[in-house]
């Protein structure tokens, strides 16, 4: 039997990843309007056009990732939270393009769920906000809150691109 690792596991989950995005490839980039809806174009025309609340959320979240950076040297749940952060940028902003992809908004929020969630199980699993009274402890307490919080819109939104682009029909009339 072989027993994982945390690289193996690690490497596991982003394989699985990218076999979804792969597999999701059927959809032209044609009748997608922008947005911030799953099924629209996440680009700087849809985010410029979101809600305000969405547009404050944005600043919210790089501003509480970017604090991380002050953590990675000495922290595993902050290189874990921060590297989840950058992968889930340079697959946004590269990889998906140069396949051809469309970036729809339920896209980009299956890639937050696929790089962010191992920083996520090491904050739950760890709890450092419970453990100490620290600026670091105040970070991870927050960090954890933002990823919980986009993880409502961006497990929906997953759900909706899939079921979109696989047709299963579930979430569709």
């Amino acid at each position: 039997m072989i027993a994982f690792t945390s690289k193996n596991h690690l490497l596991l989950w982003i394989i699985l990843g990218f076999s979804l995005i792969i597999g999701t490839t059927a959809h032209a980039a044609t009748g997608y309007q922008p947005g911030h809806t799953a099924l629209e174009v996440w680009n700087a025309e849809g985010q410029a056009n979101a809600p305000q609340w969405v547009q404050i959320w944005l600043m919210i979240m790089l501003a509480s990732f970017a604090l991380g950076l002050l953590f990675v040297w000495k922290r595993v749940e902050a290189r874990w939270v921060v590297g989840g952060f950058i992968a889930s940028i340079l697959v946004s902003g590269f990889v998906i393009p140069a396949m051809g992809l469309v970036s729809l908004s339920g896209l980009i929020a299956l890639m937050h769920l696929i790089f962010w969630s191992p920083g996520l199980y090491l904050l739950l699993k760890n709890r450092p906000f419970m453990k100490e009274r620290s600026f670091y402890a105040v970070w991870s307490g927050l960090i954890t809150a933002v990823i919980l919080f986009s993880f409502i819109f961006d497990i929906r939104d997953a759900a909706i691109y899939l079921d979109h682009i696989l047709g299963m029909g579930i979430f569709s009339a």
